[in-house]
Parts: structure tokens; C-alpha cells; sequence
């Protein structure tokens, strides 16, 4: 079953970004599943709204989705962020297309 990770509310755009140099040396944008340092990831969605920058990630299965936390924890930590992530259970996961959009 599908697991649902949405980022800490503190978390900064800034700090998104730092997070993705330190995830992926070299780069400074995430723009396929291949680029993520484990297997699983199924979506994610970055992007600021009116309420702060926030990110959501599904993945397959806690089992994936730990083995990414395992990684991205100590990082986010490190860049100052506090808090701890929203993850849950999905209900229902339907993919309709594949695509990514480059950053502006």
C-alpha cells in the first residue's frame, strides 16, 4: 500500500533546495525517480503556496519510504529544519500520466 510524506511545515524553500544538492551532488533539481538516492518513489510534488513551501511524496511502501527517511532526516535536521512529517496510509493512489515539470 502507497505512503503518503508531506514535508515538516517549517520547512523553507531554501533549505528544499539544499536538501536536493545534498540528496543528488551536482544538481540542483529532482526531475525523474532515478534521481532519488532509493527505489519506490512513486510522485512528488514541490512548490510554494500561499500558506509556505511544501512537499509531498508518495511512496510505495513504508519499507521505501523509510529507507529515503533514513537519508533525508540527518539533512533536514542539519538545515535547521524542525518538526516532524505528516505520513500516512493511503486510501487510494491513481496515477493518470507521467510528466515533470523544469523549475522556472
Amino acid at each position: 500500500m502507497p505512503v503518503v510524506f508531506v514535508s515538516p511545515p517549517q520547512l523553507t524553500r531554501e533549505q528544499y533546495e539544499e536538501s536536493v544538492r545534498r540528496l543528488r551532488p551536482g544538481s540542483d533539481v529532482l526531475t525523474s525517480p532515478s534521481d532519488w538516492p532509493v527505489e519506490g518513489l512513486l510522485v512528488h510534488i514541490a512548490g510554494e503556496g500561499s500558506s509556505g513551501f511544501h512537499v509531498v511524496d508518495v511512496w510505495e511502501s513504508e519499507d521505501a519510504l523509510r529507507r529515503f527517511g533514513d537519508l533525508l532526516m540527518p539533512i533536514l535536521r542539519e538545515l535547521g529544519v524542525e518538526g516532524e512529517p505528516e505520513i500516512y496510509q493511503t486510501q487510494s493512489f491513481v496515477s493518470a500520466q507521467s510528466w515533470s515539470l523544469e523549475p522556472e
